[in-house]
């Protein structure tokens, strides 16, 4: 009963500090500071160090030997695994979803992506960010939910969470651009049609390519923020 609360308090911490580290409030190489973590999020050290040890091994984090904690490098050479990585297993995912998926799961595809393409009422640039970001990740699970292998799902989002700093630059250049959102609700569009024509090698050529769109556009960013 006791370790609850504690464990409420390491999720919380862990929530928190991948948040912060995604969104940028704390920069690739920058020391964690245990008395600016305690500070923040008002915790002690026992989350916090729970936090950073699972953020290590998801790859976000590093730890320096006796000396604490640094948020991980980004890197050139990373960002194109990364995605390559995401795109292959994305499409292999899809043709294993076009084999087995079945009528709900098209259902809940065209349902994802009607749901996607509305973003629109919203009032802020973060919350327009938010929104379109949950209901993207969401039609793209609901597409790879098809394959019905919990284990390369689990790959799936692994790579997916080791990316995600590199898709927040991303998506603060195309989300909160009208013509970046036109372009991308048509990808979509299209995508649902060949998955819907069950076109296998088609829709996994088109997967990967989608996939692969932001590269280009992430690699602009980070050498104009000084991180390449």
């Amino acid at each position: 009963m006791d370790s609850s609360p504690r464990q409420n308090l390491g999720i919380s911490a862990y929530s928190w500090l991948k948040h912060d580290i995604t969104r940028g409030v704390f920069q690739p190489g920058e020391k964690l500071l245990m008395s600016r973590l305690k500070e923040r999020y008002d915790l002690g050290i026992g989350p916090l160090r729970e936090a950073l040890s699972q953020l290590v091994a998801e790859r976000l984090v590093v730890a320096i030997s006796q000396r604490g904690y640094r948020v991980a490098p980004m890197s050139m050479a990373e960002l194109t695994d990364l995605y390559d990585a995401r795109a292959q297993l994305e499409g292999l995912i899809l043709k294993l979803a076009i084999e087995r998926g079945d009528d709900s799961w098209e259902a809940d595809i065209l349902a994802k992506a009607h749901t996607l393409s509305k973003v629109m009422e919203v009032n802020t640039p973060d919350e327009l960010l938010d929104v379109w970001d949950t209901r993207h990740q969401a039609f793209h699970t609901a597409i790879a939910s098809g394959c019905r292998s919990p284990h390369l799902l689990q790959v799936r989002e692994s790579l997916f969470d080791q990316v995600e700093r590199y898709r927040h630059l991303w998506l603060c250049e195309t989300v909160l651009s009208e013509a970046a959102l036109e372009r991308k609700r048509r990808e979509h569009a299209a995508l649902v049609d060949v998955i819907l024509e069950r076109k296998a090698e088609r829709a996994a050529d088109m997967m990967r390519e989608h996939l692969m769109t932001p590269v280009p556009i992430i690699t602009e960013v980070m050498r104009r923020r000084g991180l390449a």
